[in-house]
C-alpha cells in the first residue's frame, strides 16, 4: 500500500494558539484526508515546540515553571487540533522523554563524526525567533519577522558544520526542482545557499530550559535543532512499533514562509550528515494578513479561531481559510469577508442546493431516490462532475488546495444553474414529463453525491451530512476518491432522503 506522511511545524508554546496555527493544521488535515480517500496509508503529525528562551520567559512572567507553562499551553493546542477536526495520528511534545532521547542520539552521532565542534561566537540574536541574524539580514536594524532589535550575544557553543554541506545542498536542489513549492520559495532557499553558508550554533550555554547536550550537560540543545528532529522522533514512539521504515521520508512538510531557512537549509543538511533521506517536498504557504500585516502574537493582531468556530461552525471556518486566500500566497482575511463567503457560497450555493434537491425529491418522488439510469454521455451534469473530479485531483497533487476547492465549486455552481434551467417544479405539473422529472432529480442527487466526495477533505462533517440526507452510505468506501467512487452512476437508488435544518443558516446583521 502506498504511504503518505504529512506534518505541520510544531507550534511554539509561548502564547495561546491563533488562526495562523489553525490554518496550517487544517491544510495538513485536508491533505491527510484526501490521501486516505485515495486508499493510502497515512500518517499525519502535529504537536508543540516547548523549549527555549521565549517559553521560559513566558513562564517566568506568569510565575510558573517552564514545564508547568508548557503543560498548560499544550492543552490549548491539543484542543485547537480537535476543534478544527484534525485527523492527526499523533501529537508530539518536545518535552516527551522519548523525543529527547532521539535528539540526543542524533546529535551524538554528528559529534562523533566530526560534524559538531566547540567554538566561541558573537552575533545578533532575536529571542522571539530563536535565531541569529547577520547585519544584512536585518531590516533597519530590526528582526525582519518580529520588528524587534536583536541582542548581541557572545558565548561558547557547539557548532554544526553547515558550510560543509553547501555544495551537496545545491546539487540536491538542482536535481529536485520540486523539492520546495511554490517555486518562488525554492528560488529563495537556493539563493540563500548559493550566497554561502556559515556553520551554525546548535547549543546554548546560558539557557537551562532545553534538552541537555549529551556529552556536555552544561549546555542545552538549540531549540530549532530540537524542534526539527520531531519529524523523525515521532515515528519511533507514536505507535507500538517503530514507524520510521514505513513512513520516512516525509512526503510533505507544511509550514509558513517565516521558517523556510530552518526547513530548507538546516534540516536537509542535518539529514544529509546523518545519512537520512530528505523529505520529498516542502510546501511553504503565505501569511494570513490583517490590516496589511502578518498575524502575530507579538503584534497583537490575531483572530481567535475558537471564537470564529463557536460563532460560525468548524466546516465554515475550514472552508473560508482556503477559499479566501490562494494557498501558498499571502492573503487578507477579515470577519466581513468571512460572512460574505458564508452567505453567498455556503448558505446559498451549497446549503440551499441540498435543501432544494431533498425537498423536491420529497415532494415529487415520495421522498425516494428514483430508480433510473442516466447515460453519462447524455448528461451535462455527468460531464461536469468528471471534469471537476479530474481537475480537483490534479490540483490536490500540486498541493493547490484553493484551486482544488474552486474546481469543486465549479460543479456546485453548475448544479445550481441546472436546477434553474431544468425547473423541476414545472416538470412536476406535466403528467407527461414525469420520466424527465425523475431524471433531473436523479442527476441533481448524483451530482451532489460526487460533490460531497470532492469536498470531504475540506468540510468533512458537511459532506457526511449531505450523503446522509441523500440516503447514501457514508463510510470509507462511500467517500473514496477512486474511479469507482466518483464514477457516474454510483448513487444508491430506491432509498429515502432525509430533510433537515439548513446546513448553513444564513447570517443576518
Amino acid at each position: 500500500m502506498k504511504t503518505f506522511y504529512v506534518t505541520t511545524p510544531i507550534y511554539y508554546v509561548n502564547d495561546v494558539p491563533h488562526i495562523g496555527h489553525a490554518y496550517t493544521t487544517i491544510a495538513a488535515d485536508i491533505l491527510a484526508r484526501y490521501h486516505r480517500q485515495l486508499g493510502e496509508d497515512v500518517f499525519f503529525l502535529t504537536g508543540t515546540d516547548e523549549h527555549g528562551n521565549p517559553a521560559a520567559r513566558a513562564a517566568a512572567r506568569r510565575g510558573v515553571t517552564p514545564q508547568q507553562h508548557a503543560d498548560e499551553l499544550v492543552v490549548k493546542f491539543r484542543e485547537l487540533a480537535r476543534r478544527v477536526n484534525a485527523s492527526n495520528d499523533f501529537f508530539i511534545r518536545t518535552t516527551d522523554p522519548e523525543h529527547a532521547r532521539v535528539v540526543q542520539n542524533f546529535l551524538t552521532g554528528l559529534y562523533e563524526s566530526g560534524d559538531i565542534y566547540l567554538k566561541s561566537y558573537k552575533g545578533l540574536y532575536c529571542a522571539a525567533c530563536e535565531a541569529f541574524y547577520s547585519e544584512k539580514e536585518l531590516v533597519d536594524g530590526r528582526c525582519p519577522d518580529h520588528g524587534t532589535v536583536p541582542e548581541e550575544v557572545e558565548e561558547e557553543n557547539y557548532f554544526f558544520r553547515l558550510s560543509a554541506y553547501q555544495q551537496r545542498l545545491l546539487d540536491y536542489f538542482d536535481r529536485h526542482p520540486d523539492f520546495i513549492q511554490p517555486a518562488s520559495r525554492y528560488n529563495e532557499a537556493r539563493s540563500f545557499i548559493s550566497q554561502g553558508l556559515e556553520d551554525i550554533s546548535i547549543s546554548r550555554a546560558t539557557l537551562e530550559w532545553g534538552i541537555p547536550v549529551p556529552w556536555d550537560e552544561s549546555q542545552v540543545i538549540y531549540v530549532w535543532v530540537d524542534a526539527l528532529l520531531n519529524y523523525i522522533s515521532a515515528l519511533t514512539y507514536a505507535a507500538r512499533e517503530n514507524l520510521t521504515g514505513r513512513f520516512w521520508p516525509a512526503d510533505c512538510h507544511l509550514m509558513a514562509k517565516d521558517i523556510l531557512k530552518f526547513h530548507a537549509v538546516i534540516w536537509p543538511a542535518l539529514l544529509m550528515a546523518s545519512g537520512y533521506e530528505l523529505p520529498r517536498r516542502l510546501f511553504v504557504h503565505g501569511y494570513l494578513l490583517m490590516g496589511g500585516q502578518k498575524m502575530s502574537k507579538t503584534r497583537g493582531n490575531v483572530i481567535d479561531p475558537f471564537t470564529v468556530m463557536d460563532t460560525y461552525g468548524v466546516d465554515a471556518f475550514r472552508f473560508y481559510c482556503f477559499r479566501e486566500v490562494a494557498f501558498g500566497q499571502d492573503g487578507v482575511i477579515s470577519l466581513g469577508g468571512f460572512r460574505m463567503r458564508y452567505n453567498s457560497e455556503l448558505a446559498n450555493d451549497l446549503g440551499n442546493l441540498v435543501s432544494r434537491t431533498v425537498a423536491m425529491i420529497g415532494k415529487y418522488l415520495a421522498g425516494r431516490i428514483p430508480d433510473v439510469s442516466v447515460d453519462p454521455a447524455e448528461s451535462q451534469v455527468a460531464g461536469a462532475a468528471a471534469t471537476s473530479t479530474s481537475d480537483m485531483t490534479a490540483a490536490m497533487l500540486r498541493i493547490d488546495l484553493s484551486g482544488a476547492l474552486e474546481k469543486t465549486w465549479r460543479l456546485v455552481r453548475l448544479l445550481n444553474k441546472y436546477v434553474e434551467d431544468a425547473a423541476p417544479w414545472k416538470l412536476a405539473k406535466d403528467e407527461g414529463s414525469q420520466a424527465e422529472l425523475a431524471k433531473v432529480l436523479y442527476e441533481l442527487a448524483e451530482g451532489l453525491r460526487i460533490c460531497a466526495i470532492l469536498l470531504y477533505a475540506f468540510i468533512p462533517d458537511t459532506s457526511v451530512e449531505i450523503l446522509t440526507r441523500l440516503g447514501q452510505e457514508h463510510g470509507r468506501s462511500s467517500l473514496a476518491l477512486t474511479d469507482a467512487g466518483t464514477a457516474w452512476g454510483g448513487l444508491q437508488t430506491g432509498v429515502d432522503v432525509q430533510a433537515g435544518a439548513p446546513l448553513f443558516p444564513r447570517l443576518t446583521d
